[in-house]
């Protein structure tokens, strides 16, 4: 017998709203019994729980998400993101189109968006 990962949870300052964040940016709804000042938050179908906790984060998360883009290009999708309540931390892109971009979410996070799918076939056909 083996494991199976069931979440990948994410401890917070609000899980509520840092839920909702993530909710927005990956399209998927919160669970429908979260609520405001909930101390859970979980994202239907992607898995990720948020959950409240009382210390701060102190250090570079160890583990982050790498998004790619659905139906738009790496630059539409920053500035999705971004509109949403990121915050730039390093801008990685090249000249060539390659690399990608590493944002905060609202309570700093780090995660990184990568080119879309259609942008790495353009650049491989070069």
């Amino acid at each position: 017998m083996t494991s199976a990962i069931r979440h990948v949870t994410v401890d917070c300052s609000d899980a509520y709203a840092l839920g909702s964040f993530w909710s927005e940016v990956l399209g998927r709804p919160l669970h429908e019994d979260d609520k405001p000042g909930d101390e859970e938050a979980l994202i239907e179908g992607a898995g990720l729980l948020f959950v409240t906790v009382p210390e701060p984060k102190t250090v570079k998360n160890r583990v982050h998400f790498d998004l790619q883009p659905q139906g738009r290009t790496r630059d539409e999708e920053v500035e999705r993101l971004l509109a949403l309540g990121a915050e730039l931390v390093d801008d990685r892109r090249r000249p060539d189109g390659t690399g990608w971009v590493v944002l905060a979410d609202p309570e700093g996070n780090e995660f990184c968006v990568e080119r879309g799918e259609a942008e790495r076939t353009a650049t491989a056909s070069r």
